[in-house]
């Protein structure tokens, strides 16, 4: 006869809580976050900054008395509520964060409670199965052939972007694997944009090659990658005994959104015989949309992509994403043996995430993304990105109506803008003081940029299809209070 619960007689556990204890904790989380979501429009977009408040709000926690759980659970939700910057307000003029997808949230209850482990197909096949369906699915829809692409998730686009340098330099130089950058003969380099994200210096430092090796490329008047300054360096660095194997297309910039040539980019890639990556972590997006796919021509060329679902997908961080048209490639850059793993499904035509990712134990990242798809549908989401790029040019006119300059061009909906009444290092104080303003006082959240190393700007990106005509005439109403305030003398 099995043991039943009722008969096991074990003592009881504040880790799990009974049934009775569970269903008031259910009806409050739901609860918390229904309120959160019918106030955050209301709320300060930003918070003061003030640790020292943080840092007593929490001294009390010890932790050698256990606390309600309703206690815990209010504490949470109150200290999220006033000491966070609010994506999902409509002011929200930010980096790429998102105001969370219904169906994400319920997805990531869900995932936190059912807990799958993702290292061996077989611990978890529907979560493994579900997540290489939406592989094959965006792949196709974004770039490639859905029967030819590969990929795996990824915590974000940095560890996309890392997957990448480490796939090139496997395909490069058979041996790195091994041995390692030590293994290499010449020093391995790559080359991305000036305007690139930085996370492709931290990947070549951790992935053994050094800063060093990343060839930041001149742009444009436009903020693209200068592909004849890319031809140049190449040939450069091949007289001078480097072994050239990477070079990176942004397919929408996070300073600016812009959209490198991606098929110039291709033809040189394929030229000089090296890894094409698009890193499309935001952009990639408007491949979902008839009207913008054109814009991302030639990255159905890429060997490999980045794309963060978490960003214009809206879904809850993090969900990000690496696909190849290189099926072998995941493979041969992580497969380790081991003696411990599950081999239950040994025989099966299967990969184990373990071996075909970065990561080994990990949630249940791709749930998120099935749920917001399922639901939503792909005009769902092209609808929504339609709205946002709308707003994108809602927001330039109405800043040009006001006199201000745009300094950027792109088609998606990251304007960059200057003020003509300032020049020189003045520019620069001044916008910050006008962003300064802006954020300090609640209204919208903004943020000051760089752009092709020398062009300062403000930035305001829409992230949020909730955002409307009303909330962008409200950021050009604070902006041109913002500005006649930075005009005057401060006493």
């Amino acid at each position: 006869m099995g043991v039943t619960a009722s008969s096991r007689g074990a003592r009881p556990s504040r880790l799990h809580l009974s049934p009775a204890e569970r269903a008031p904790i259910w009806r409050q989380v739901v609860e918390a976050i229904e309120r959160y979501a019918g106030v955050v429009a209301d709320l300060r977009v930003a918070p003061p900054l003030d640790r020292e408040k943080l840092k007593a709000l929490l001294t009390p926690f010890d932790f050698s008395r256990p606390l309600a759980p309703e206690d815990a659970i209010r504490f949470a939700a109150m200290g999220l509520t006033e000491h966070q910057v609010h994506a999902a307000h409509p002011g929200y003029y930010g980096l790429f964060n998102p105001n969370p997808t219904t169906m994400g949230i319920a997805a990531d209850a869900l995932v936190g409670a059912f807990n799958p482990q993702l290292a061996a197909w077989s611990h978890s096949p529907f979560a493994a199965e579900v997540e290489a369906h939406l592989v094959r699915a965006l792949a196709g829809r974004l770039a490639y052939g859905p029967g030819t692409a590969d990929g795996c998730f990824t915590s974000g686009g940095a560890e996309a972007n890392h997957t990448a340098l480490l796939t090139a330099l496997t395909d490069a130089f058979p041996a790195f694997g091994s041995g390692g950058a030590r293994a290499v003969a010449a020093q391995p380099v790559l080359y991305v944009s000036l305007d690139a994200h930085d996370s492709f210096l931290k990947a070549a430092r951790l992935c053994g090659i050094g800063t060093d090796a990343v060839r930041a490329i001149a742009v444009d008047d436009a903020f693209r990658m200068d592909v004849g300054a890319l031809v140049a360096r190449i040939g450069q660095d091949r007289a001078a005994g480097c072994a050239p194997f990477l070079v990176v297309a942004t397919m929408g910039t996070t300073g600016g959104g812009t959209l490198d040539p991606m098929a110039a980019i291709a033809d040189v890639a394929e030229r000089e015989s090296l890894w094409l990556h698009a890193d499309a972590a935001w952009g990639g997006a408007a491949g979902l949309v008839p009207e913008l796919r054109d814009h991302l021509a030639g990255m159905e060329r890429a060997d490999s992509i980045t794309f963060d679902a978490h960003k214009w997908l809206s879904v809850p961080m993090g969900a990000g994403m690496f696909l190849t048209r290189r099926p072998e490639i995941l493979e041969r850059t992580f497969r380790v043996a081991t003696g411990y793993m599950p081999r239950d499904a040994e025989g099966l035509p299967v990969a184990d995430p373990y071996a075909h990712s970065m990561q080994w134990s990990r949630r249940f990242i791709g749930l998120k993304v099935f749920l917001s798809l399922a639901v939503a549908g792909w005009e769902g989401y092209a609808d929504a990105i339609r709205a946002m790029t709308a707003m994108g040019d809602h927001l330039r006119a109405r800043l040009t109506a006001d006199g201000w300059r745009i300094v950027n061009r792109t088609p998606l909906p990251v304007v960059c803008f200057d003020d003509p009444a300032s020049s020189g290092p003045e520019m620069k104080v001044r916008l910050e003081a006008i962003v300064r303003d802006i954020v300090a006082s609640g209204a919208a959240w903004i943020s000051t940029v760089t752009l092709g190393g020398t062009t300062p700007a403000i930035r305001a990106c829409i992230t949020n299809p909730e955002t409307t005509d009303a909330d962008v005439e409200a950021l050009g109403s604070a902006l041109a209070t913002a500005r006649a305030a930075t005009s005057r003398p401060r006493l």
